[in-house]
């Protein structure tokens, strides 16, 4: 009998710690942000970027929450060394005179306990727009291994580059739409 109560309080405190606020930081190994375009209407070229770091502050029960992602534009990594050259020159992410993009996020939306979006601003060459992820899933779970709670999720948008004046190839090499994707898991703190 001792068993279950010590079993149903866990469960209980569990569930309460799970549903109140708190703080969590990126974990960048398991962290992706890349882009998917389109190639001369041919193929889709990818690249993903190595170097991200930020927090998430997340509050089930008050349905809020906000995240801050900095993102190393000099880790962009295509497979294709020539490539990844060109993305980081003057004609496309301007990696020198703009060394780091960044999203912020403070409007998140829930259906019943999972996000389904989060809505933000992306600074990228200096030119900051409103953008908003569209969660594909949301979960969050008790890691064994860190023996701390980990929230994340798949997220994806679609924006038009020209908005931040990255217009090189534009249209007939590589089309406006860009597919932001965002893998995240973040760590309770």
């Amino acid at each position: 009998m001792n068993r279950l109560i010590t079993a149903a309080a866990c469960a209980a405190a569990l569930t309460a710690a799970h549903a109140d606020g708190g703080s969590y930081a990126i974990d960048p190994t398991h962290t992706f942000v890349s882009f998917e375009v389109m190639h001369r209407g041919t193929s889709t070229h990818r690249a993903r970027f190595d170097r991200k770091e930020g927090t998430v502050q997340f509050d089930r029960r008050a349905r809020s929450g906000r995240v801050e992602i900095s993102i190393d534009m000099n880790s962009i990594n295509s497979g294709v060394p020539a490539f990844d050259s060109h993305l980081r020159s003057k004609d496309l992410l301007d990696v020198a005179a703009h060394p780091t993009a960044r999203f912020v996020g403070d409007r998140f939306t829930f259906v019943e306990d999972s996000v389904t979006e989060v809505a933000g601003t992306l600074t990228l060459l200096g030119k900051s727009h409103p953008v908003t992820l569209k969660a594909t899933r949301f979960n969050c779970y008790d890691n064994p291994i860190f023996r701390r709670e980990v929230c994340g999720g798949d997220f994806e948008t679609v924006i038009q580059r020209s908005q931040w004046g990255v217009n090189h190839g534009l249209p007939g090499i590589a089309p406006d739409q860009v597919r932001l994707v965002v893998q995240v898991e973040a760590i309770r703190q």
